[in-house]
């Protein structure tokens, strides 16, 4: 099954908590702080797989998380690292921020891997927050939340050349005259449901030419298979237009022509703009030659090149091939994503206050990471939490909101008095 698109949520690991530990041995009545570091969360990193062709593997599986990071030990033990979560992706998968649709990193070319969530720092174990005057610390600091990001994983094809055009016009076959690759041939619109791929060989040179499932109009809307594989066409270098001239389909050419590049346009401008090549198929169906005339005509006003072929029949296939490869070789490289997501800083200054029937409630996701591992029993803790709350300006939010001495502040459950 061809799956091309994806919607996934991405967890980094958590870092551990740095632990508060003192030194025990025989005949040390007072050993000092030896609590270690939380290890570092694991990272959740994309990488490509040439293997891979498609993107079935996260069809049934949305959620995906690196192993959070070990607690810090005694005896300055450092917690072990969370493992990283490795996800294997196609070759030319580019990934964007699901809420802005904004691209994060394109995976082809040379960008081969890309880390698209990073762990969580471990926290301080005590032994970091002893001092002359603080020789028994009874805190330390938890480890940071890994990142979180929902990602949408889209599929666009490495392919040099592309072949667009209204369905049965021909385009599978000429694909399969002119490479080794074998698409579904038949008599009858969509019957290519999913891109294929075919390497075209002239002379000493070689290219890649992607069959593209046939547009009709409204596709850049959604109709028909619409946009689900114009998004194949992005990459192409170059375009090979395909138009029955031979009037079976009971269609006239010239409009075909308009209406596609028309598709094109309203999907992307910049696809719109991309070199072209009209292949006008099915020459040998339309003996008088007024509909290969009329569009000759039409297409050579605008400077594109027509070239009648009966693909079906191998019949004017390699010029139009080399002609191909001529544009190729000067024109610019595959088309590389750049990224576009920049990540929002942190919209929480610190610190939210809530009163509530006279008590005042403390919020903030900083803060709380720098007093988590605080003991409110311990006189050190509780002057180490105090310096902290005032360098987050916590007792400046409380003044600006009215707080009187004497009333309660309420921080993760913890209630005290206030007292300037």
């Amino acid at each position: 099954m061809f799956i091309d698109s994806a919607n996934i949520l991405l967890r980094a690991g958590d870092g551990g908590n740095g632990a508060v530990s003192f030194h025990r041995e025989k005949y040390v009545a007072a050993g000092g702080p030896d609590g270690g570091d939380g290890g570092r969360g694991g990272d959740v990193i994309l990488r490509t797989d040439p293997n891979l062709s498609t993107l079935m593997d996260f069809k049934y599986r949305r959620k995906y998380a690196a192993g959070n990071g070990g607690n810090g030990g005694a005896k300055r033990c450092f917690g072990r690292d969370g493992a990283p979560l490795v996800l294997r992706v196609p070759d030319g998968t580019v990934v964007k921020d699901r809420a802005s649709g904004l691209v994060i990193c394109d995976l082809s070319g040379e960008n081969r891997e890309f880390v698209v969530a990073r762990g969580g720092r471990g926290g301080w174990g005590n032994s970091h927050f002893a001092t002359p005057t603080r020789q028994a610390p009874r805190f330390a600091h938890s480890g940071l939340k890994g990142e979180e990001r929902e990602v949408t994983l889209e599929l666009k094809l490495l392919a040099d050349v592309g072949l667009v055009g209204f369905p049965n016009v021909g385009k599978s076959t000429l694909l399969s005259v002119v490479s080794a690759a074998r698409p579904k041939i038949a008599n009858y619109p969509f019957t290519t449901l999913v891109p294929n791929l075919g390497i075209v060989t002239v002379g000493d040179t070689s290219f890649v030419m992607a069959d593209i499932p046939g547009l009709i109009e409204g596709a850049a809307d959604g109709t028909g298979l619409g946009t689900e594989f114009l998004r194949h066409v992005e990459r192409c270098r170059l375009l090979i237009h395909i138009v029955d001239v031979s009037g079976s389909e009971e269609r006239d050419p010239v409009e075909d022509f308009e209406r596609i590049n028309s598709e094109l346009f309203l999907y992307s401008e910049e696809l719109a703009a991309r070199p072209q090549i009209v292949a006008a198929n099915k020459c040998d169906l339309a003996p008088d030659g007024e509909n290969l005339r009329r569009l000759t005509e039409y297409c050579a006003a605008q400077g594109i090149p027509v070239f009648p072929m009966t693909a079906a029949a191998a019949e004017g296939t390699r010029e139009l091939m080399e002609r191909a490869a001529a544009e190729l070789a000067h024109l610019p490289p595959i088309r590389v994503f750049e990224p576009e997501f920049v990540p929002q800083a942190e919209a929480d200054d610190g610190i939210r206050v809530e009163v509530e029937d006279g008590v005042y409630h403390v919020y903030g996701k900083k803060m709380m990471e720098a007093i988590a591992l605080v003991d409110p029993d311990d006189y050190e803790s509780l002057g180490y939490m105090q310096r902290v709350l005032r360098d987050m300006g916590v007792f400046e939010k409380l003044e600006q909101v009215g707080i009187r001495e004497g009333d309660t502040v309420d921080i993760n459950n913890f209630e005290f008095e206030y007292v300037r």
